[in-house]
């Protein structure tokens, strides 16, 4: 397997885990060091720091939903990130401050760049744009 071909692996197991509500497999190709950092209207409005603090709010956001999918319309490949075009789809099982109401759907597009540790395996940075 080349190097795209690994990549594109390890996002496409993070993603189907995402919309299965599988913590265990999204963390199964982090590095422990991994950063995520959700960008909305281009400001960073939520950071993790660590595979431990990723965990924290993953768990968490599972909880905000009932449904969720996400779907890669499109993936680049760069040396060491791969951006993928995605649109998502969500139900929500709870309500939120901003006032949508549990049973509410989202759907939006985005964008999700995934950075890659030097050996090319290992997810050590995922910034999702919207």
């Amino acid at each position: 397997m080349n190097d795209t071909e690994i990549k594109k692996r390890v996002i496409e197991n993070y993603i189907k885990a995402y919309n299965n509500f599988d913590i265990e497999n999204m963390l199964k190709d982090m590095d422990e060091r991994v950063v995520f950092r959700n960008i909305s209207g281009g400001e960073v409005n939520m950071q993790t720091n660590g595979i431990d603090e990723f965990r924290k709010q993953a768990e968490s956001a599972k909880e905000l939903f009932s449904q969720r999918e996400q779907k890669i319309t499109a993936l680049k490949f760069g040396e060491s990130q791969a951006e993928a075009e995605i649109s998502y789809r969500g139900t929500l099982a709870a309500d939120l401050p901003e006032g949508l109401r549990a049973g509410s759907e989202i759907a939006l597009d985005g964008k999700s760049i995934f950075h890659f540790t030097t050996a090319g395996d290992k997810i050590i940075g995922i910034d999702d744009i919207s």
